[in-house]
């Protein structure tokens, strides 16, 4: 039987991408097994089970083996890998959670990263996102589930400067948030004086 290629919804704006300026780059995160997960009770059972201490700090994030533990309801977190396939990352946290009344749901499918970097990163999302951004309140670690552009994201803050943040975006609305990122960033492809 044939296996299907996997064809990343932005291959079509690379180009644009990789004429924008280092004051606000954009790239295509490539693709990731992503999982979420409803757990009820945290503790040392499940940190162990799943081998991260899960974030329970609202709007936060840690690392979790080669990929990303993000907080995103009391309840709920979304678990990334860059090693492992959707339905082996699945079947690890399922059986992790299970024994805890908690439950893995395979998300993979759902969402595309992009990376964003540069002085201007901040000046082009508070073009169309609500929140605040200053490197005192968005620094590091730091997780927002919010709008940008009327597209519904998860923002990650990997730098304390705020000058690189993850954005994940419905893969459905992949193609419009490129076109508005690259619309926000116009102004920003003159160097900063």
């Amino acid at each position: 039987m044939a296996e299907l290629l996997r064809t990343h919804p932005l291959t079509a704006w690379t180009d644009a991408f990789e004429r924008l300026p280092d004051t606000v780059g954009i790239t295509v995160e490539p693709f990731v097994a992503m999982v979420d997960v409803r757990l009820g009770t945290i503790g040392p059972e499940a940190s162990a089970a799943l081998g991260v201490d899960l974030p329970t700090a609202p709007g936060t994030w840690v690392p979790a083996g080669t990929g990303r533990a993000v907080w995103l309801g009391p309840d709920e977190w979304l678990l990334t890998s860059t090693t492992e396939a959707p339905e082996e990352l699945e079947a690890r946290v399922r059986a992790a959670v299970a024994g805890l009344g908690g439950s893995a749901t395979d998300v993979s499918a759902q969402r595309i990263g992009l990376r964003l970097t540069g002085a201007r990163v901040r000046d082009v999302l508070v073009k169309g996102c609500s929140i605040d951004l200053h490197p005192r309140v968005f620094s590091r670690g730091s997780s927002a589930q919010t709008t940008l552009g009327q597209a519904g994201v998860v923002l990650l803050a990997l730098s304390d400067a705020g000058d690189d943040v993850v954005v994940l975006v419905r893969a459905s609305f992949a193609g419009y948030l490129a076109d508005w990122l690259l619309d926000a960033a116009l102004e920003f492809t003159t160097p900063i004086s």
